[in-house]
């Protein structure tokens, strides 16, 4: 695995009492349980206090993104959505618990993630929980005909070497979408004025950590692999396969 290209331990140095964290040590991972201030909302989020993959704390970007979609509500609503690299599950739970989303948390095929978007599922109120996907990128998705229309993530691009397999997966999703029976056909080109995105499309908000030439080898590997990419503002950016114009 990897080695992120910065300490996500370093978000929270400042941290003071105020967070309310409570250490719980009652299995094999320790956890900080953290009140999160999203838009309208106060969510309280437990967080691994260390993860080898990074699924431990919240990133800028999640905020960033959560403002971004409220502002941008009638694109989201009525959209059946995967979130990739789910984490904690924070956004996907904002999500629902704003506007009542279809939506799917994904991660690494790793079972403490499950668990603990499973936690913070029930912690906040939902109940039953949001589906999940266990995923490895790259690998064999375990949806032979994908039908969100809708992919979202935030913050993922921290491990450059897994591009190529990111994109493997972003491809599969959007290629290979299959809307249900009675929807849009695939590769719709439907849009209005209140939702200007096609189906499928994958939206994704990433707040710069890493140097201009690393972050173009993902953009550039997508467009080599026939997707479009065009930025949105506010670090935010539409995906679609090429022949959605």
């Amino acid at each position: 695995m990897d080695t992120a290209l910065f300490s996500p331990a370093s978000l929270f140095a400042d941290a003071d009492s105020s967070d309310e964290e409570k250490e719980n040590s009652d299995s094999s991972h320790s956890f900080v349980e953290r009140k999160h201030q999203f838009p309208d909302m106060e969510l309280v989020i437990r967080e691994f206090s260390f993860h080898e993959l990074n699924a431990n704390l919240l990133w800028p970007g999640t905020f960033a993104f959560a403002e971004w979609l409220v502002q941008h509500r009638s694109w989201v609503e009525g959209r059946r959505i995967i979130e990739l690299g789910s984490g904690t599950g924070a956004l996907a739970i904002f999500l629902y618990k704003s506007y009542k989303l279809d939506i799917t948390t994904s991660d690494y095929d790793d079972p403490d993630i499950e668990e603990n978007i499973c936690h913070n599922c029930q912690f906040n109120g939902i109940t039953p929980v949001l589906p999940h996907i266990k995923h490895s990128w790259g690998d064999v998705f375990p949806i032979q005909c994908p039908d969100w229309d809708l992919i979202i993530a935030s913050d993922i691009l921290l491990y450059v070497k897994q591009y190529p397999n990111l994109i493997k997966t972003l491809s599969f999703l959007l290629k290979s979408y299959k809307p249900r029976t009675g929807e849009a056909a695939p590769h719709s080109t439907q849009s209005n004025d209140t939702c200007p995105l096609p189906q499928p499309a994958f939206l994704m908000s990433w707040r710069r950590r890493i140097g201009k030439e690393d972050e173009s080898l993902f953009f550039d590997g997508c467009e080599k692999a026939g997707l479009e990419v065009q930025h949105l503002g506010s670090r935010v950016f539409c995906i679609v396969p090429k022949d959605i114009k």
